[in-house]
């Protein structure tokens, strides 16, 4: 996955939006609904890394099958975050997967309508 495919995704997904509290270097994806963050990307580091929110237990289990690809959150809380290496061992459908995951875990919830 390239950097401007990384970016566009994050930007396909609902109220999503790409901000830089860390400097230009570092994109921070969050829903503009609530500001919470889904994504962080180096985009010009080599290898491009992202980190993503994870559901612990599934954060585990990816780290045990990609060891060397799939890391505890770089620099963030590691039991709810990881670090995927993207271009690596980790299947392209698999990162959109988890990135999809990370965006659902922090959307702001629509609340239910009443019926009348």
């Amino acid at each position: 996955m390239t950097p401007d495919a990384l970016v566009d995704l994050c930007l396909s997904l609902p109220q999503a939006i790409e901000t830089f509290p860390f400097g230009e270097e570092t994109s921070v994806f969050k829903t503009s609904g609530n500001g919470k963050i889904f994504a962080l990307a180096a985009l010009a580091s080599e290898p491009l890394t992202v980190s993503l929110k994870c559901d612990p237990e599934e954060s585990r289990a990816l780290r045990e099958e990609f060891p060397l690809w799939i890391t505890p959150g770089y620099h963030l809380n590691k039991k709810h975050w990881i670090t995927v290496e993207l271009g690596g061992q980790v299947p392209a459908e698999l990162v959109e997967q988890l990135l999809r995951d990370s965006h659902a875990l922090v959307r702001p919830r629509v609340p239910r309508a009443k019926l009348e």
